[in-house]
């Protein structure tokens, strides 16, 4: 192993290299990098860089014991229940719970053996990342018909992040069983469907060309609790549940998620809220003159030579949005959170459009 040093007692340690700057992954929510460019206290930005629900689902008052002893196995049997219910799965297919998503996403291609993957692009980078750090041969295509005939594995985000992109479900089962004849198969992200839970295939598995991630934290407004799931055939979950391990699921995210998948009062009216803020930000963007390029119920991607600029005034203004590096011209926004949040938006946008 590279990079191997001795303790004290000479104890063979190993080590990691850390990651550069340069090969760093930014992601929405880097309040601290932005923060040290152009200052202002963290309790003054107002955070829109992430596809995140800014009205979070209400945390229920938990007994002691949630904090104190390790999860037992009813208490994520009760979980996975309330999340195949929830996702609409068939009793065929199975489901296992992660702590985070970002957490299958790295463990999936340690367990595929080396192959050539192909990603849809653009998306959510640590895809490509986890795939190629793992030893693969990772492709980066726009489309699906830019896929090469040797691909075993493709990977696509359902809708798409950052640009909402859907496909119909014809066209990912035809994927789905081109894949399967190699010995293959299709990994969906379905980060952000519960905003479009039309579009899942989750009520379609099993099916042995197809794995699906589900993101709890997006839609619920909860990505500090740490909660995703991934669904597939029978006998792959199992392997993965057995790479994942016991306890993976704290107390608190198995109790928390287990409610709040199943308020189907909270669930409905939260689809309809964000459906009419989406809207209104959608207004709000169009009357700056940004072209809107895509975006779902949880964002909204713009476009505009002008971009630049205004990420710039909006962080002087102490506002964050997504930027994009490998394209200047995109601008991905959140939606704000309270009317105060609105206003400020609002009057940052307009006096940046009359400059």
């Amino acid at each position: 192993m590279t990079g191997q040093f001795y303790g004290d007692d000479d104890e063979m340690i190993p080590t990691f290299p850390r990651e550069s700057e340069k090969t760093r992954q930014f992601h929405g929510g880097d309040l601290g990098h932005v923060q040290a460019t152009f200052g202002h206290d963290m309790s003054a930005w107002l955070d829109l860089s992430t596809g995140i629900n800014p009205v979070p689902y209400p945390l229920p008052p938990l007994a002691e014991d949630h904090w104190r002893r390790l999860p037992g196995f009813e208490n994520e049997a009760r979980l996975i229940k309330a999340a195949r219910q929830y996702y609409g799965l068939s009793g065929k297919a199975d489901i296992c719970a992660f702590p985070g998503t970002q957490a299958a996403i790295q463990i999936l291609p340690r367990l595929i053996p080396l192959t050539e993957v192909a990603v849809l692009t653009p998306t959510y980078n640590e895809h490509a990342v986890c795939w190629r750090r793992a030893g693969h041969r990772v492709r980066e295509v726009d489309n699906i018909s830019a896929i090469p005939d040797t691909t075993t594995i493709v990977i696509l985000v359902h809708p798409n992040n950052p640009d909402g992109r859907t496909y119909s479900r014809s066209t990912l089962r035809d994927l789905a069983r081109t894949l399967n004849s190699r010995n293959g198969c299709l990994i969906i992200d379905e980060a952000f469907s519960d905003v479009m839970p039309e579009l899942s295939l989750m009520p379609e598995l099993p099916d042995d060309g197809i794995l699906i991630l589900k993101s709890f934290g997006k839609f619920f407004g909860l990505a500090g609790l740490r909660l995703g799931f991934l669904a597939g055939p029978p006998d792959f979950i199992r392997v993965i549940q057995q790479e994942v391990g016991p306890w993976a699921i704290s107390g608190v995210a198995l109790e928390i998620g287990t409610q709040a998948l199943s308020d189907t009062t909270w669930i409905a009216s939260t689809r309809n809220q964000l459906e009419k803020a989406s809207r209104r930000l959608s207004a709000l963007l169009g009357a700056a003159n940004l072209k809107i390029i895509g975006g779902t119920d949880l964002f909204c991607l713009t476009e505009s030579p002008h971009s630049p600029s205004l990420f710039q005034h909006l962080c002087e203004g102490a506002i964050l949005v997504r930027t994009f590096p490998d394209h200047p011209e995109r601008l991905r926004f959140g939606l704000p959170r309270t009317e105060t949040d609105w206003v400020r938006l609002e009057g940052r946008l307009n006096s940046w459009a009359k400059r």
